[in-house]
């Protein structure tokens, strides 16, 4: 009696979650194939139109917070940089007027 019980419980449940990964796998090939189409599509447009111009990278702003006893010169360090171009991203920063906590950005 237990047995039966225990697999009508199993069947019960065993469907939707089948059905929950054959849908998830669907998604993920779908996804996949239309990531590779895009970029192929990308790099034939790209190399195109910049034949006679300088390819420009627009990364996402990247910040930090200061941490007790930091300088600016330990941040352009850490993140393999220079004081001048951190002071470029920070131009209303005072390096000798920093706080613990400030975010500052580093990229």
């Amino acid at each position: 009696m237990a047995r039966e019980r225990w697999r009508a419980e199993f069947k019960r449940y065993a469907a939707p979650v089948a059905f929950l990964v054959a849908v998830t796998i669907a998604v993920l090939l779908v996804r996949s194939g239309l990531e590779g189409k895009s970029s192929s599509t990308t790099a034939i447009t790209t190399t195109a139109t910049t034949t006679n111009t300088v390819p420009t990278h627009h990364r996402r702003p990247k910040y930090y917070r200061l941490r007790a006893g930091e300088t600016i010169s330990d941040v352009a360090l850490r993140f393999d940089t220079t004081v001048e171009e951190l002071l470029k991203l920070n131009p209303k920063i005072k390096p000798t007027q920093l706080t613990v906590g400030q975010r500052i950005r580093v990229r």
